[in-house]
């Protein structure tokens, strides 16, 4: 199965994203879900309305695709914020609270070792969740 990386960023006033391993797939929204239902409304036009020679070569797989969601920093930070708090984010990465304050509004962008702790812990705690029971 191959897979199409779609990397989404915020501006000012809405989200917007792009395939970085397949011309011609883009979106964009008011909220992130917005932009990632219009990505695949491009990928279903691109089928629809091209010849299939015309496709993405991602897209030709006779296997299908999948499609991984990448994330800026801030954008990431953006939109969970209503999920984890500073405060949880801090105890989750060890990075303090005021610091993540500053890369989630662009004050300051996280070097390669912040971001890997930040997604580090996010996956971790992801893995944690999708293994309990109640």
């Amino acid at each position: 199965m191959e897979k199409i990386i779609v990397q989404i960023g915020a501006s000012d006033d809405h989200y917007g994203a792009f395939a970085i391993n397949a011309d011609g797939i883009y979106g964009a929204g008011d909220t992130i879900e917005d932009c990632k239902a219009d990505v695949i409304e491009s990928i279903r036009l691109i089928k629809e309305n091209l010849p299939k020679s015309q496709w993405p070569e991602l897209l030709q797989s006779e296997s299908g695709f999948d499609i991984e969601w990448k994330y800026d920093t801030q954008t990431l930070l953006q939109h969970f914020a209503g999920i984890f708090t500073n405060a949880a984010l801090e105890r989750l990465t060890g990075i303090n609270q005021k610091q993540l304050w500053n890369y989630a509004n662009g004050i300051s962008k996280p070097r390669a070792a912040a971001r890997k702790k930040i997604q580090s812990a996010l996956n971790n705690l992801g893995k944690e969740l999708v293994t309990l029971s109640l």
